[in-house]
């Protein structure tokens, strides 16, 4: 079984003043925008990733908007499940065991993205990636490692992890189709 692994973080506090707290808008600081709608010059948000088709590999998820150098995109959701509920559940598809939507967190826990999951499943590995995974105290962020432009595929480098010796038959297995110059030509760590 695979699973992708983040960065760690150190924990930072958080002050009680850096908390996010619920939002309580009262109908006067929606007026604006009501009136706006009527007048028909509301503006949709723009979205700040989109899911549609990859050209490396099935579905990607693409920059709605610019982000800059180090700026959170977007966090991996999903249920988070112990490793032995995690391989009672693998393979996710039989008819493409290899295929999970499995974020290792530790020797302990894994986030699975099938159930819980939002579009941050859908980013594709690549061997020279625009993007890492940052783990902060059980959640994993995907951060832009350089400027990404809107449009861009947002792509990060998997690291996937195996449980046996790496041969020529599993690095095949898990081939990469990045297109990169410093493609490894597999989705594996190389490391055991």
């Amino acid at each position: 079984m695979t699973q992708a692994s983040a960065k760690k973080s150190p924990r930072k506090p958080v002050s009680p003043a850096s908390k996010p707290t619920k939002s309580t808008k009262s109908s006067k600081s929606a007026l604006p925008l009501k009136a706006s709608m009527a007048e028909g010059t509301a503006v949709k948000p723009v979205r700040s990733v989109q899911v549609k088709r990859s050209g490396v590999h099935g579905k990607g998820v693409f920059a709605g908007r610019a982000f800059a150098k180090g700026e959170t995109i977007i966090e991996y959701k999903g249920e988070v499940i112990t490793w032995e509920e995690a391989n009672r559940r693998h393979p996710h598809d039989p008819k493409d065991p290899n295929h999970t939507f499995y974020f290792h967190l530790d020797d302990h826990w894994v986030i699975d993205g099938k159930f819980n999951g939002n579009a941050a499943r859908w980013i594709n590995h690549a061997c020279d990636p625009n993007c890492e995974a940052d783990e902060d105290d059980g959640r994993v962020f995907i951060k832009a490692l350089r400027p990404i432009e809107p449009g861009q595929e947002l792509f990060y480098d998997y690291g996937l992890v195996i449980d046996e010796r790496i041969t020529k038959k599993l690095k095949k297995e898990y081939a990469c189709w990045c297109g990169s110059p410093k493609c490894r030509g597999t989705m594996l760590s190389g490391r055991k």
